[in-house]
């Protein structure tokens, strides 16, 4: 049993990440959607948050096989602890591409037995990302068309919180 590892903030999910996982649980017989805590990130929504929103997302898309965890560590050592093979990367253009490659090296230095693998994000989401999503959200634009709908309230709500 093949065992891969999707991580990122999520912070929101948008339809480019549901797009990577759907793909992902396609190549793989289980998939661990890890939300993971980067320190050089100040997050809309809480770890707990995050992970319930996931979970609502990948229930909505019918997904199976796919679980999701939150980790606040090392990703090779998270890695480690779930014997994934595999570790899932979603590429959006090149400019992801030199920041990934450099993560992939070093969880390869730190796990060897995990493999990075990147999926390019599918071309209807290459603009993409959950800085983008918040900032329009901010300003009360319409994201609909970034997330999945069980999870546009949230979203919503969560900015006019803080109004």
């Amino acid at each position: 049993m093949k065992t891969a590892i999707c991580p990122g903030s999520f912070d929101p999910v948008t339809l480019g990440h549901i797009d990577i996982i759907r793909r992902a649980s396609q190549l793989f017989d289980r998939v661990i959607v890890v939300v993971m805590t980067n320190s050089a990130k100040s997050p809309l929504f809480t770890q707990v948050e995050r992970l319930e929103l996931l979970n609502r997302a990948i229930r909505e898309e019918g997904l199976s096989g796919v679980v999701v965890d939150c980790y606040d560590g090392l990703l090779a050592d998270y890695a480690k602890q779930c014997n994934a093979d595999v570790i899932v990367k979603g590429l959006r253009a090149v400019t992801d591409f030199e920041y990934e490659f450099q993560m992939a090296l070093t969880n390869s230095k730190l796990n060897p037995s995990a493999e990075t693998v990147f999926l390019t994000t599918s071309a209807e989401h290459m603009y993409l990302s959950s800085s983008l999503v918040k900032q329009v959200a901010h300003y009360g634009g319409d994201i609909s068309a970034f997330v999945p709908a069980c999870i546009l309230p949230d979203i919503i709500a969560k900015y006019r919180k803080d109004d």
